[in-house]
């Protein structure tokens, strides 16, 4: 079971807090925005590691069918830029032996076009 049940989900200024109660409510379902075009496609959170140049920009997001992960679908920024599903688990595992290295979620972050995300 994720690490996300561990934690109060209801803290919005926690940037480990990867997937607020808020940020679960205001994305759309994965495929939900799939016949959007990419310049109507709204961002509505950014993840980012602070010591390498990683971030994904989230577009959508589901639980799995037996709730027992969170997929997202966004933009990756890493050896390159492409779109992809990413899980709440994969996030949480990174850095899960060293916390210098963990996946934070950007707090200062409104949610924004698609082409306004460099």
């Amino acid at each position: 079971m994720s690490e996300i049940y561990e934690r109060d989900r209801s803290n919005e200024d926690d940037a480990y807090n990867l997937l607020p109660l808020s940020l679960e409510k205001s994305l759309p379902a994965l495929y939900a925005t799939e016949n959007t075009p990419k310049e109507k496609k709204i961002v509505y959170a950014k993840f980012f590691t602070p010591n390498s140049n990683w971030t994904w920009f989230v577009l959508e997001g589901s639980w799995t069918e037996n709730n027992e992960d969170f997929t997202f679908f966004g933009l990756v920024h890493g050896f390159e830029k492409e779109f992809g599903y990413f899980s709440l688990d994969e996030l949480l595992s990174v850095g899960k032996d060293n916390p210098l290295i963990r996946i934070e979620r950007d707090l200062y972050f409104k949610p924004t076009l698609l082409t306004k995300c460099k």
